[in-house]
């Protein structure tokens, strides 16, 4: 029998009593992997080998795991700070034990956000609690961590489950195939097999001397597995998007464009959001360093916004009766809602005075200093919108609702009574997922107050709205976790194969 030089050496290779798995033989012949996987598919199909084929998962430390294993996690070092700080007999205040605790930056908002979750105490109204009933040292996580480290094997599915969301394990399944020799294998070699002097490839030496025409070309097995290529595609959240920009143009609407990084000014003050709102902290916000300011702001805008601030809107307004500097209105912050474009907008600033009715609407990204979550992202799409003219109501707004969701499907929207510093009345938004038929918030929304409006010289009604993008995807598709589609932990074959039906 006459086979193939490659086949020939796994033949001689394998063995009919021990398995060996295509990288042992890869190894074992000096061929590479994908020789050998093409020479034992060829092989089985000519009954001289069996193959068979199994899923292994690998599970690795990503760099912020590895830290861990050695300084421990953000949420045990908060606990035992706050074991020293007495926390376990009496609530201590939380920026103390912070401090004992030598956590920084993003460490921070990672122990607070899985302290209570694994029962090490409470947070609450700035103040930490320890119990002193907690066991640190049977942290299944950190035991993880430990292990993996060590190559030693973890079994609980739900704790690396939870160490990957968090960012600190990788796992990948791989396909590992075993060749053993059959009957008819065995009696191959004995009877003896020879390596035929077959070519794979028509290469140009080939062509140029005529040679192709003497040699013995080897068989091509079309049902060989290939190498998988994957050609770039439009995500599905870019694909969502530019159904609703297609959506709100259909409706009469123009699209805003403006920066991601904006003054405090436009993003929080013509919003009529007090300087002093827990929302404008760097909890919530995140500032730039260089540039730290903006250059200029309109003078007059300025001066009116301000005296909103101070003194109210008409005879009978009230202000927020708290300092106000246009040295905080001048920093400049990641956007956190794109209502910072409709403020240029409707101010004039963007494209020059506008007269009622106008439509505008924006599907832009925004920035928050929220914890990850199924449903809070750092970075993620906002629909903006507003429509301004002359006798606007809440029933106008919520027919504008009703009309832009039920061309997604969603017909089951419901409404619940809402507070804004910039809206009155207001309400937020909320679907009903199809998969788990929980209620999920969809946007916030309402009439914009005069303290936002006057200032900025509009004099009829504006009724404004932002939804989110992401949850608009989780109620089409029934995702229930939305960085299955955006992040570090994304999907990639559920976002290969999910289509955006136009």
């Amino acid at each position: 029998m006459k086979l193939p030089a490659s086949q020939v050496a796994v033949l001689e290779t394998a063995s009919a009593n021990e398995a060996q798995t295509v990288e042992q033989l890869a190894e074992a012949t000096d061929l590479p992997p994908e020789t050998v996987t093409g020479a034992v598919f060829e092989l089985a199909d000519a009954e001289l080998v069996s193959v068979e084929e199994a899923t292994e998962e690998s599970v690795s430390l990503t760099d912020e795991g590895a830290t861990y294993v050695d300084g421990g996690l953000p949420e045990i070092r908060l606990y035992e700070a706050a074991l020293d700080a007495g926390a376990d007999e009496a609530a201590v205040e939380m920026g103390r034990v912070i401090g004992q605790s030598g956590l920084e930056g993003a460490a921070v908002d990672i122990a607070l956000s899985n302290y209570a979750r694994k029962g090490y105490g409470s947070i609450e109204n700035g103040e930490i609690t320890a119990d002193p009933d907690a066991d640190p040292d049977s942290d299944p996580e950190a035991a993880a961590l430990s292990a993996l480290s060590a190559d030693e094997s973890v079994d609980e599915d739900g704790v690396l489950d939870q160490l990957e969301r968090r960012d600190l394990v990788d796992r990948s399944e791989s396909t590992v195939r075993s060749v053993t020799l059959t009957g008819d294998g065995v009696t191959a070699m004995m009877e003896g097999v020879e390596t035929a002097e077959t070519v794979d490839r028509i290469t140009p030496e080939l062509l140029t001397s005529g040679e192709w025409e003497d040699v013995e070309f080897a068989e091509y097995n079309v049902e060989a597995d290939a190498a998988e290529i994957n050609g770039g595609k439009e995500h599905i959240l870019r694909q969502t998007a530019n159904r609703v920009k297609d959506t709100l143009v259909g409706m009469g609407f123009e699209e805003m464009e403006g920066p991601h990084a904006d003054a405090e000014f436009w993003i929080n003050d013509c919003l009529f959001m007090p300087q002093d709102h827990p929302a404008r902290t760097h909890w919530d916000q995140f500032a730039l360093e260089n540039p730290s300011e903006i250059a200029e702001l309109p003078e007059d805008l300025v001066e009116r916004v301000r005296d909103a601030h101070l003194n109210g809107v008409g005879e009978d307004g009230e202000g927020y009766h708290s300092p106000w500097t246009e040295e905080v209105a001048k920093g400049i912050d990641l956007r956190g809602h794109t209502t910072s474009l409709s403020m240029r907008y409707l101010s004039g600033y963007a494209q020059g005075d506008l007269e009622p009715p106008e439509r505008f609407f924006s599907v832009e990204k925004v920035y928050r200093n929220d914890t990850l979550d199924p449903t809070h992202l750092l970075e993620f799409f906002q629909i903006e919108g507003w429509v301004m003219a002359d006798d606007l109501s809440v029933r106008d707004l919520m027919g504008t609702f009703t009309e832009f969701y039920e061309q997604f499907g969603i017909t089951d929207l419901e409404f619940k009574p809402h507070y804004n510093p910039y809206t009155e009345p207001s309400f937020e938004l909320f679907g009903t997922h199809p998969t788990t038929g929980e209620l999920v918030e969809v946007g916030n929304s309402g009439m914009f107050r005069e303290e936002v409006l006057r200032p900025l010289g509009v004099d009829c009604d504006v009724m404004a709205w932002g939804l989110s993008l992401e949850r608009l995807l989780m109620l089409m598709y029934g995702f229930e976790d939305i960085r299955d589609v955006h992040g570090t932990l994304a999907d990639l074959e559920l976002l290969r194969n999910t289509e955006v039906i136009h």
